[in-house]
């Protein structure tokens, strides 16, 4: 009998310890445990991990795919996702590199000229990707998937044929020193730029009522028509963003590798959704953060790091995120269980 008793009151404790557990997996995600495991394995595994140097070079490292995976995530939300974004940020670097050099070989002494209209041409051509998309998706009701699927081959291959799959090299010293290496407010170039995108679109995704659309359309298209909510332009307006935040990137990976590469941002796509996914960003459409996207990009980031601190093929590590990538959705589905059985 005194043992009955004390099972039957350790029940409710184990059930009240399990619905916490529950509550804060809905609340936080999987990304605060994956990311306290991170910290231990590679701190255990290198000395070099946990150092303020090392952190701040994921830092560096990281705003590039943090910038992407802010217009993925607008993608996300609305029920979609963008496959293009690595050829986006590709055929930015190639037109913004060849502009900019091509100016700068025949006026010389106006650099700053020939950095703002390289930088402008690489972002529209980088936004003509997201245009071809939007148009596609919001008026001719083709599949996400599709559309910038065959965006990507598009742009890439024109990417090539414009460089011959030659780097683009000639660009002014000022452009990769200022945009690439250089500092502001004490504050690396790249990571201010990427703070006030994230700043902006958090304004406008929070603080406005066409910021709000996203997530309408993405939780219940024909809801939000119904509603007056104009679905098409919503969904126009995400596949440009996302596009316009993929060649910012373009232009400021070009000024830190001094060279406009065709090739770069193949791996961008996975690695963007990834982040997204990670940080909670539902695939179903209409649920997700910014600011857990940031970390999740940190939290790519700082895998790839880690790995390269302790010697990890490339090839594996290619793995890893694969691997993170499948463990997020499983545990999105998780999630969706959670919430159901709380809510009864």
């Amino acid at each position: 009998m005194a043992e009955q008793s004390v099972t039957a009151s350790n029940a409710p404790a184990i059930g009240g310890l399990g619905n916490l557990t529950k509550r804060l997996f809905v609340k936080l995600g999987i990304l605060p445990f994956l990311l306290f495991i991170a910290m231990i394995v590679f701190t255990l595994l290198s000395e070099n991990f946990l150092t303020l140097q090392n952190m701040m070079n994921v830092l560096r490292q990281s705003v590039y795919l943090m910038i992407v995976a802010l217009g993925q995530m607008l993608a996300l939300l609305t029920g979609g996702f963008d496959l293009s974004v690595g050829t986006a940020l590709a055929l930015s670097s190639v037109v913004g590199a060849m502009v900019m050099a091509a100016i700068f070989a025949i006026a010389p002494d106006m650099v700053w000229l020939a950095i703002a209209l390289g930088c402008l041409s690489g972002i529209l051509a980088g936004v003509t990707i997201g245009i071809v998309n939007g148009a596609g998706v919001a008026f001719f009701n083709v599949s996400p998937f599709m559309v910038s699927l065959g965006m990507a081959s598009v742009g890439f291959g024109i990417a090539l044929y414009l460089t011959g799959g030659v780097p683009v090299y000639g660009m002014p010293m000022a452009f990769s020193d200022t945009f690439g290496y250089g500092y502001l407010l004490g504050i690396p170039a790249p990571v201010f730029v990427a703070a006030l995108l994230a700043f902006g679109l958090y304004v406008f995704l929070y603080r406005t009522p066409q910021g709000r659309y996203f997530y309408a359309v993405g939780g219940n298209l024909k809801a939000a028509s119904l509603s007056g909510i104009n679905t098409k332009a919503t969904l126009f307006f995400t596949y440009v963003l996302s596009a316009f935040f993929a060649a910012v990137a373009g232009m400021l990976l070009t000024a830190r590798i001094d060279t406009g590469e065709a090739n770069i941002g193949a791996s961008m796509p996975l690695e963007s959704i990834a982040a997204c996914v990670i940080a909670g960003v539902s695939l179903r459409g209409g649920v997700g953060r910014l600011e857990s996207v940031v970390l999740g990009a940190l939290f790519i980031g700082l895998i790839q790091n880690g790995m390269n601190l302790a010697q990890i093929e490339s090839y594996l590590q290619t793995v890893v995120l694969g691997i993170l990538l499948i463990l997020a959705v499983i545990a999105d589905q998780i999630r969706l269980r959670y919430v159901a059985s709380l809510k009864n």
